[in-house]
């Protein structure tokens, strides 16, 4: 893994504070606290956790999880875009998610991987070992509860992907993924914004909510086109939120 630096921090997306995307030093300064697992602790407990902590930086596309490996290592997302994704029988990748700034990788507590994941772009996150984070947890019933409830987010946000896939129209599936992320930027940020960034790829899209890249694509075109939204660096701006929401509303 490559060591912490500085260089690997990103520069953060349309309308969201860079204080979001770049950590300030020490856990008590953090500006992911109120929205990570950590809020549940008071300082006294966080200066605890930070002892078991350790911040490693993963250039885009280092792997952090394996399918089926033993995961000795846990994972707080401090920056960037972490994807979750399973390696099916012939072959194929499927994309089961993404994890941004405060989600945590490893809900399940399972000795083995049940997905891979790696970075999308240049990230940073928080490691815990293991037994180590286990032990602290079994001390720290309100971590837990915390814990318990970003687990019922990480499903309903499983049943949100299955809904998505049984849409028809690749229209409405590129809608209902631009919407879930602005859902998801804007629980970060505290206030919502029209611009979504999309740190992912067009492949990653398509490997999301199950079309091509080529289908994705000509959709984006052709949304942007009608004026219904406008391609910005590293993202979309909605331009007609509320026909936006109709449209995947009426499915």
């Amino acid at each position: 893994m490559m060591p912490p630096s500085d260089a690997l921090l990103l520069d953060a997306p349309p309308d969201l504070p860079a204080a979001l995307l770049a950590p300030q030093a020490g856990c008590m300064n953090c500006d992911l606290r109120p929205v990570s697992i950590c809020g549940a602790l008071v300082d006294e407990e966080l200066a605890e956790l930070a002892q078991l902590s350790e911040r490693r930086s993963f250039a885009a596309r280092e792997v952090l999880t394996i399918q089926g490996d033993r995961s000795d290592v846990v994972f707080n997302v401090l920056a960037g875009t972490i994807r979750l994704y399973s390696l099916l029988p012939d072959g194929r990748r499927q994309i089961v998610g993404f994890l941004l700034p405060g989600d945590f990788l490893g809900l399940s507590m399972e000795e083995r991987s049940p997905f891979c994941a790696d970075a999308v772009v240049d990230s940073r996150a928080c490691c815990f070992r293991r037994a180590g984070f286990q032990e602290f947890l079994d001390r720290k019933p309100h971590l837990l509860r915390r814990l318990h409830r970003a687990a019922v987010q990480e499903m309903t946000m499983a049943q949100h992907h299955l809904v998505l896939l049984g849409k028809a129209r690749a229209e409405v599936r590129v809608l209902s993924f631009l919407l879930h992320m602005r859902r998801r930027w804007s629980a970060i940020g505290g206030r919502s914004s029209v611009t979504v960034p999309l740190p992912m790829s067009r492949q990653d899209i398509a490997d999301y909510i199950g079309l091509t890249i080529s289908t994705v694509s000509r959709t984006l075109t052709a949304l942007e086109r009608d004026r219904r939204i406008l391609i910005v660096p590293d993202g979309v701006r909605l331009l007609d939120l509320p026909g936006i929401e109709a449209s995947v509303a009426g499915g």
